[in-house]
């Protein structure tokens, strides 16, 4: 091989450098190239060809020689002349192998590769560009005689030798061959650039050189770009104590509003803006501020690698995990049929309902009475001797009603009744009946009546969410006592306490309630089926020109005096001389009736007392006219199924009644002088037919879909509690920072499963005695076992 190499020539003085001579010169090298490759290309391309020629000879010997064999071997056609000794046929035989041997190597689709690659130049290719540097810089006036000298012949393949020798390199230092070729195609575009003001104009606008300030800026970052976290000051640790304690704050008089003041003046947005790092600002730049001060904080945490496992009151037992498993619901209530109450008639409602849907599971905890209490509290002197015996009532009632066959599982536990309260006080440990298994998601109808005496584990440390109904209000009974106010007053904390403590969302049936933490007003119950049946038959037979409501008015309610009967009393006896005439029958029994008739026949009011019945029996679809004065109800049921059924009701201007004055047929009064005038338009008047809409906002489908909304279950259901996409590099709070709600609400729950653990502050407090934990009778009742097994370290 010879060396590409320009010859030495006299150095002759060279005029200076001009744009035209850098030109000529690039033009000059990438000709020169150009030359080179259409050469080493003409080479290659012949040691193809001579390749593939041999193997086209060697396929024509390997035919010649198999026709041999074959002629050889058919004797008996013709005859063949002595070949010599049987030596040299044994000889031929045994070539054969050999040869086929040889054919196989040399016909296979590999060979002609193994033989380029044999003969195809070495991938050590070094060229001394320091000559193409001395010869430019001499020889640039003789440019065209030199490239007639050295350029104007062609190369062989022998003649060139494939080394590239670099300025100021070794012998021994090699090149790949991807970077000649990556040569080759950098001179192409320097032969197409018209002038190197546009070459270095291009390099600087490259995407490349903006990449590599990028790197750089990335590798070597200023000091105050760095994502270090300051610390918290002062104000900010005050602002984020101020904020957790607002509940506390609440109870003290300071306002929500006083305290979100507060926060923002100790620590502004601006600042919370400065001290974020960069890649969260624009999570703060959104418009809901109430989160800046906790990212704040999570950063800090997150930055120090602090993460909160939980404090003293965090119950670590593993919670229901949803995941892979339907959803499980459990609604528990304080009151069971055949008692017919709010509590036991809504809830079963609602557990019906919620079942229809085939998103969760769904089981209704009603309490068990022994037959002692059953006797006092079941009308008609009925009782049950079984659980299973109670069940099979209930449900019957229930399909009686919906019209359809509810799937939900309904469980006891065990209660006494109090006559003292006239309600049911549960025993023992309620949350202990439903299992971990189904632990996911609970309703507790009342949760201050089931939390007061309530003596077991945490409900929200049980279940993954905890929503509280409110259907009575206890202050306004408990005003109406002997030492009232002052009992009132007591029973007010006590309700806050509980549901603070033992519940994630509370739902108040109507404002006329107590304001709890983490409440919202919204009416979540409906009628029963067969009441909005009796309206579309009273509307169709009014449509047919029949007389749909042959008799006045009524009123209907348990008989005791809190239940409306003492307003009603008042209001007659009050107006008697206005409404003379007017005839009112009173339908319903109870501890106070013998009392209520007594005075009512004292004061010569027109009431025709009746024995309590069912509100949709035949017997009162004929009155017109509903009036209930109670404003003792949070939501009066038996008004929503008088207007279901088409008639007028009148009722007081209560926030109680709030809900039903969006119906024209709904008539309420302030004044005793208005309650007259609102009887004699109702006397006199036909109550207007319900609407689809109103019909539809009275159901029991309607109010599932609001508890669905209001209550977060809907959010709750619909939730994965681990989202598959999250990489585990997002900021989350509430891993890693503690909640100072969080632990107050754990300080309260574990202080009140201390006060309930005494038997005598539990029977200070007005507690049924023996109702820490079930008795024998329960034990036999329910088949359980008892509470010396079940908690060996007794009542904790």
């Amino acid at each position: 091989m010879i060396n590409f190499k320009p010859p030495d020539t006299a150095t002759s003085s060279s005029s200076p450098t001009t744009v035209v001579t850098a030109e000529k010169a690039l033009s000059f090298i990438s000709k020169g190239w150009r030359e080179v490759k259409d050469s080493a290309d003409a080479d290659l391309q012949l040691i193809k060809n001579r390749a593939n020629r041999f193997k086209n000879i060697a396929s024509s010997f390997d035919r010649e020689f198999e026709n041999f064999i074959n002629s050889a071997s058919k004797s008996t056609t013709f005859s063949v002349p002595s070949i010599g000794t049987s030596t040299e046929i044994d000889f031929v035989k045994r070539l054969q192998p050999k040869i086929t041997e040889f054919r196989r190597a040399y016909s296979s689709p590999d060979f002609s590769r193994r033989v380029l690659e044999k003969w195809r130049p070495t991938t050590r290719l070094k060229i001394d560009l320091s000559a193409f540097r001395k010869a430019i810089e001499s020889e640039v006036d003789d440019y065209d005689e030199r490239e007639r000298y050295q350029w104007g012949r062609r190369l062989s393949y022998k003649e060139f030798r494939w080394e590239w020798k670099g300025d100021g390199e070794e012998e021994g230092q090699v090149k790949d061959w991807e970077p000649i070729r990556a040569l080759k195609t950098r001179l192409k575009v320097l032969e197409q650039k018209s002038s190197s003001n546009d070459l270095f104009e291009g390099f600087k606008n490259s995407e490349f050189l903006e990449k590599v300030k990028a790197s750089l800026k990335a590798i070597c970052k200023e000091p105050n770009e760095s994502k270090e976290v300051p610390p918290l000051d002062v104000p900010e640790l005050l602002a984020y104590f101020v904020r957790q304690s607002g509940p506390f704050l609440d109870h003290l008089g300071l306002g929500k509003d006083i305290s979100e003041k507060i926060v923002y003046s100790l620590c502004s947005k601006r600042k919370l803006m400065r001290s974020l790092p960069s890649g969260e600002s624009s999570i703060v730049e959104s418009d809901n501020g109430s989160d800046e001060l906790d990212l704040r904080i999570a950063s800090v945490l997150q930055s120090t690698g602090h993460r909160y496992e939980g404090g003293f009151w965090t119950d670590s037992s593993p919670k229901y995990d949803p995941r892979d498993r339907k959803r499980h619901v459990a609604i528990v209530t304080t009151a069971s049929l055949p008692w017919m109450t709010g509590t036991a008639v809504n809830p079963l409602f609602r557990a019906a309902y919620l079942a229809k849907s085939a998103r969760q599971n769904v089981t209704l905890l009603v309490p068990w009475l022994c037959r002692s209490d059953q006797e006092i509290v079941y009308p008609n002197n009925l009782t049950f001797s079984s659980p299973e015996e109670q069940e099979v009532y209930i449900r019957n009632w229930l399909e009686e009603r919906v019209g359809f066959k509810a799937d939900f599982k309904i469980s006891f536990y065990p209660g006494k009744f109090s006559k003292q309260r006239r309600s049911i006080i549960p025993a023992g440990d309620t949350s202990q009946f439903i299992s971990s298994k189904e632990a996911d998601i609970a309703i507790l109808e009342e949760p201050e009546h089931l939390n007061w005496y309530h003596h077991g584990k945490r409900w929200t440390d049980k279940f993954n969410h905890v929503v509280g109904i409110v259907h009575t209000n206890y202050l306004e009974y408990i005003k109406r006592e002997h030492n009232g106010p002052l009992k009132a007053f007591f029973v007010k904390h006590i309700n806050t306490w509980v549901t603070r403590a033992y519940c994630n969302k509370v739902l108040r049936l109507s404002a006329a309630t107590q304001d709890l933490p983490r409440s919202i007003i919204c009416n979540v119950h409906g009628v029963n089926p067969k009441f909005l049946k009796i309206g579309e038959k009273v509307a169709e037979e009014r449509e047919s020109g029949k007389q749909a409501f042959s008799q006045g008015a009524y009123f209907l309610g348990k008989m005791v005096w809190a239940k409306g009967y003492r307003e009603l009393i008042d209001l007659l006896a009050k107006q008697k001389s206005d409404l003379d005439g007017f005839k009112l029958d009173v339908f319903g029994n109870g501890e106070d009736a013998h009392e209520v008739q007594s005075t009512a026949k004292r004061l010569d009011l027109r009431l025709n007392f009746m024995k309590g019945r069912d509100h949709a029996d035949d017997s009162l679809h004929g009155y017109k006219v509903f009036i209930n004065p109670s404003v003792s109800d949070v939501l009066c049921t038996a008004t929503a199924e008088a207007l279901a059924m088409g008639k007028f009701v009148i009722c007081a201007e209560h926030p109680s009644n709030e809900f039903f004055r969006s119906f024209p047929n709904c008539l309420t009064y302030k004044t005793p002088e208005d309650f007259v005038s609102k009887v004699r338009e109702a006397m006199t008047k036909e109550p207007l037919p319900l609407t689809p809409e109103q019909r539809y906002n009275l159901s029991w489908e309607a109010a599932t879909q609001r508890f669905m909304e209001h209550s977060d279950l809907e959010t709750v259901l619909n939730k994965e509690l681990r989202d598959p996409r999250s990489n585990g590099n997002e900021m989350m709070k509430s891993a890693s920072m503690p909640n100072l709600t969080d632990m107050i609400d754990g300080g309260l729950s574990f202080a009140h499963f201390c006060v309930t653990g005494s038997e005598f502050l539990r029977l200070c407090t007005g507690a049924v005695p023996g109702t820490r934990d079930y008795d024998k009778q329960h034990c036999k009742d329910l088949r359980l076992l008892p509470p010396q097994v079940e908690n060996p370290i007794y009542g904790w």
